[in-house]
């Protein structure tokens, strides 16, 4: 298949009149000039549309009702089919705070799920973001609250033996939260710092150990305040100052005000934010309508995720083109680096960059197309157009 006449989005630049090949799933040509066509090769007129890498979500929960958590492959092909419709092509299913056996059960399905995926189903899963239950009792969210739980070895070493786990939220100020950052750096997954209430030189040692990521920076994280007559940082100064940490950005407008979001662009730069929806199973369903969060009453209302009560949001509705968006129109971002955050820099942080996030020859055919409202118009994975 040869695409042609697309806005070519690379890491640095915008080619305006591009043309890609796609062959057995990969980019196997790319040019700024017109491609001989091939014999009996499809070619699609992209109509001047942006053309990017697929997005990759590191940290969504759920769509149309259906939550990773009821481990159930018609529930992950849900979820991973109304993702797709927004632009992302490869995703990490990601937990809530639960029983271990019930984490340990939807790792083992996912795992499952994976190895046994179809093609054209939806966004290509990658692997589980466990996210709970080694959250601070001041910090849970909209996690359930006795369901919290201290590291152990006992409790997580069936966990990471379970599957393909590629990251794990912690909150780095508890009791054996040091020795489980370790042994996550060790087996190269990604260990990242949330629901954490951690003054800073308890953040600075969950980084000694191999801490490298703040999960939806901003929200449920400790942030600067007084100990005693002098005022100290938290999680989030850490974040924001030490140049290694990546920072994960819910970028639908409402976890994070504009503001703050400046605020983390310039402190980090291009380089140092992930986009992720945080998508719960609100994701795709209309004003007030209800959904449930692993046990929580929830509802949709004004854009986001809520808890029935109104009082904490359930994560969020958006899909990645909204997060685009919103760093274009509502912070000021080039496109060129608001994409980036969607692709090459979750790539980067899951090891994957050699084979995703970037248009480049001999890399995966995940794509997405665009146009300038930021609308998706279709979306390959593997070079496979997804319906």
């Amino acid at each position: 298949m040869l695409l042609s006449n697309a806005r070519l989005l690379y890491t640095d630049r915008i080619a305006p009149h591009g043309h890609l090949r796609i062959l057995d799933g990969k980019i196997a040509a790319i040019s700024d000039r017109p491609i001989e066509i091939m014999p009996g090769e499809t070619v699609v007129d992209v109509g001047g549309q942006f053309l990017s890498p697929g997005f990759i979500d590191m940290h969504i929960h759920g769509a149309m009702r259906r939550d990773t958590m009821e481990a159930d492959a018609v529930a992950f092909e849900t979820i991973c089919r109304h993702h797709a419709r927004g632009g992302t092509t490869s995703l990490t299913l990601t937990t809530v705070t639960a029983p271990f056996d019930e984490i340990k059960r939807v790792i083992q399905a996912v795992e499952a799920y994976r190895l046994a995926a179809v093609p054209n189903k939806g966004a290509q899963v990658l692997g589980v973001h466990v996210e709970g239950p080694y959250f601070s009792p001041q910090k849970p969210g909209a996690h359930r609250p006795e369901l919290l739980r201290n590291p152990s070895r006992e409790n997580w070493e069936p966990l990471l033996a379970a599957g393909n786990v590629t990251q794990m939220t912690i909150a780095p100020e508890l009791p054996g939260a040091l020795e489980l950052i370790e042994a996550l750096a060790t087996a190269g997954i990604r260990a990242s710092g949330g629901h954490s209430d951690a003054w800073e030189e308890e953040a600075a040692a969950g980084f000694a150990h191999g801490m490298r990521q703040a999960t939806h920076t901003f929200n449920c994280m400790s942030s600067a305040r007084k100990r005693g007559a002098y005022r100290v940082a938290g999680l989030l100064e850490f974040a924001l100052s030490e140049p290694e940490m990546i920072c994960e950005l819910i970028a639908d407008g409402r976890h994070v005000c504009p503001t703050l979001m400046r605020m983390l662009y310039l402190a980090k730069g291009p380089d140092g934010i992930v986009l992720i929806t945080d998508a719960t199973a609100g994701a795709g369903l209309d004003e007030e309508q209800p959904f449930n969060l692993s046990g929580i009453d929830c509802v949709v209302r004004d854009g986001v995720g809520l808890t029935a009560d109104g009082l904490a949001l359930a994560g969020s509705t958006s899909t990645m083109i909204r997060g685009i968006k919103n760093m274009v129109q509502l912070v000021g971002v080039q496109l060129v680096e608001a994409v980036q955050m969607a692709t090459l820099n979750p790539a980067r942080a899951l090891g994957i960059e050699k084979h995703k996030g970037i248009l480049e020859i001999g890399v995966d055919a995940d794509l997405v197309t665009f146009n300038d409202q930021f609308e998706v118009s279709r979306t390959w994975i593997a070079g496979r157009a997804q319906d």
